[in-house]
């Protein structure tokens, strides 16, 4: 049996960064630091995040730099060649399957607070 699961609570990095593409797909992108409650010091733990499609829309609209978010998705690790040295190179990256806003009412529009993702009917 294999699992990839990821729950992360943490607060956004920077705005998301958003990209539409020609089939009508849409990609959103940022990062997440993460607090761990164990640790001495005050440096989170950083996390690349992905969302595609309905959920990347509501990431766009509603998560700014400094939101409380949840998430839940896989982890996946991306490769590339480097363009200057020719170095095959990876990231860690959090592909984002369901988001939940965790900020108060008074970070966003109460409207806009719960879950989005694949899992949720709404979408």
């Amino acid at each position: 049996m294999s699992l990839n699961v990821v729950h992360l609570v943490g607060r956004a990095g920077r705005d998301p960064e958003v990209k539409c593409f020609e089939s009508g797909s849409v990609l959103c992108t940022f990062t997440l630091a993460v607090n761990r409650p164990t640790s001495k010091n005050d440096e989170p733990d950083w996390f690349n995040l992905k969302i595609w499609g309905k959920t990347a829309e509501v990431a766009a609209n509603y998560v700014r730099k400094g939101s409380l978010i949840g998430i839940q998705g896989t982890l996946t690790i991306e490769t590339w060649t480097d363009d200057k040295t020719g170095t095959e190179r990876s990231t860690p990256v959090i592909r984002v399957d369901r988001l939940d806003l965790l900020g108060s009412k008074r970070d966003a529009d109460s409207s806009a607070v719960g879950g989005y993702g694949s899992s949720n009917s709404e979408f």
